[in-house]
């Protein structure tokens, strides 16, 4: 539970469990606690990816910011979207299998809800981002041994972009970070635009993080946030 009057605690809390998602937020430079959000993830029926991730991203924000209403809290959600279906976490190794026999040698879309919510102004943001992953022509041994490690049970779509000892993905079409869970300079423009900052953007920290030189964060960074799907103040979609 957030300390509402505790001043001293930092502003941002982080709704999520995820490690991955608490490394990348970490590369922006501001403090922040984490506190998962207690919500089930489940998609509708007739609901496409889009909508899921917006909505479940929301959730997982608006039920944090009940018990942290003095406090900005940040949420996302990430989906793998192949052949008109949405590829979850495996339930067990055989299906870790069977997804990333399905995804070898082709393109996908990884789609991210990101929710923003100041319990304190009664305002919301959201933002949808999606990029295509290309993934490369890996062999059935190749995946034996990346599932026998574990790695793939906790991954939407059985797999983790930065996976070193894998390296599924010959190359992607759009924010690298989103397909880890966390799109940064869309996070960070969404910040930015609420006046919480930072001033430094994450392209080096994100680079280096992930070993690699981003080609669109400059476009990314040079959107207006007009353009973006969000929300003015009040309350929060459902």
């Amino acid at each position: 539970m957030c300390a509402a009057k505790d001043v001293t605690q930092p502003l941002l809390v982080l709704a999520s469990a995820s490690p991955r998602r608490e490394r990348l937020l970490a590369l922006l430079g501001l403090p922040f606690v984490v506190r998962p959000a207690d919500v089930e993830e489940v998609n509708h029926i007739g609901e496409g990816p889009e909508e899921t991730a917006l909505r479940l991203a929301a959730s997982k924000a608006g039920a944090v910011s009940k018990a942290c209403p003095d406090r900005v809290v940040i949420a996302a959600d990430t989906l793998v979207y192949l052949d008109g279906q949405v590829l979850g976490k495996p339930a067990d190794e055989q299906e870790a299998v069977d997804m990333l026999q399905r995804l070898r040698g082709r393109p996908h879309v990884v789609f991210s809800g990101v929710t923003l919510i100041d319990g304190r102004a009664a305002w919301h943001r959201t933002a949808l981002v999606a990029t295509t992953v290309h993934m490369r022509c890996y062999s059935d041994e190749e995946i034996a041994a990346y599932v026998s490690s574990g790695d793939p049970l906790d991954k939407a779509g059985a797999y983790a972009i930065q996976y070193l000892g894998f390296r599924p993905v010959d190359r992607v079409d759009g924010c690298y970070a989103n397909v880890m869970g966390l799109p940064l300079c869309h996070l960070h423009n969404m910040l930015r635009a609420a006046g919480l900052g930072p001033d430094a953007t994450p392209v080096v920290a994100c680079n280096d993080h992930n070993r690699r030189v981003c080609d669109v964060a400059a476009s990314i960074l040079a959107e207006s946030m007009e353009s973006r799907r969000g929300a003015e103040p009040g309350h929060l979609e459902r």
